[in-house]
C-alpha cells in the first residue's frame, strides 16, 4: 500500500476514535456509492453527521479542509441522498470536516461541523 494511503488510512481511524470519544455513534465508515466513499457517517444526537476526513502530512502546503471542492461537495450529498433512502433515516443532516495533521509526535485534530450545506438547486 502507498504510503499516502496508509497515511489516510491512519488518519480516519484516528477521526473515529475522535468522534466516538466525543459520543458520536459510527454508523459507517467508508461507505461505498458509486465508485466513491464517504468516509465517516456518524449520530450525534437528532443528527446524521457526513463526515470527510482528510489527512495530511504538514500543514505547509494546504491546509485539509481546502481540498474539498464543488464536485467532492456534489457528491457527498448524492451519497447521502442514497445512503437515507436506503437505511430510511428522518434526521437532520450535517456535512463536517475533520482534518488530521501529525505534529510534534502527536496528531493535530481540527473538527469542522457545518462545514458546508448543500447547494441549492
Amino acid at each position: 500500500m502507498a504510503a499516502h494511503n496508509e497515511l489516510g488510512n491512519k488518519g480516519e481511524q484516528i477521526a473515529v476514535n475522535f468522534l466516538r470519544k466525543n459520543g458520536y455513534q459510527i454508523l459507517e465508515q467508508n461507505w461505498h456509492f458509486k465508485q466513491k466513499e464517504i468516509d465517516i457517517i456518524a449520530i450525534q444526537g437528532d443528527t446524521l453527521i457526513v463526515a470527510e476526513v482528510k489527512t495530511r502530512s504538514t500543514e505547509n502546503w494546504e491546509h485539509p479542509s481546502e481540498a474539498i471542492n464543488n464536485s467532492k461537495i456534489k457528491f457527498l450529498v448524492d451519497a447521502t441522498e442514497a445512503f437515507i433512502e436506503e437505511r430510511d433515516i428522518d434526521k437532520e443532516i450535517r456535512f463536517d470536516i475533520i482534518s488530521v495533521i501529525p505534529e510534534n509526535g502527536e496528531w493535530k485534530i481540527e473538527h469542522i461541523e457545518e462545514a458546508f450545506y448543500p447547494p441549492m438547486n
